[in-house]
């Protein structure tokens, strides 16, 4: 059995949509979480403001997954083009 170069080239890619996923996704689960804990805190501060709040780290949430979102299309780039 034979390692020839395109063997080569499909373990690569597979290792790089492993590693573009894994490193992906660690940015926005910091992010959200983060988010998350900051409109917490926010809300126990005034309760009052609570939908506003709410309603913007939701907003901020979606934009910071959007990179997780990109890392999963190279993914699957890398696993289904290459």
């Amino acid at each position: 059995m034979e390692i020839m170069g395109a063997d080569i080239v499909r373990a690569f890619a597979l290792l790089g949509a492993g590693i573009a996923m894994g490193l992906g996704a660690i940015g926005p689960g910091i992010g959200e979480g983060f988010a998350a804990g900051k409109a917490c805190e926010a809300i126990g501060r005034s309760p009052q403001e609570a939908g506003l709040l709410t309603r913007t780290m939701l907003v901020g949430q979606a934009v910071s997954e959007s990179t997780g979102i990109y890392s999963l299309v190279v993914a699957l780039l890398l696993l289904f083009v290459v």
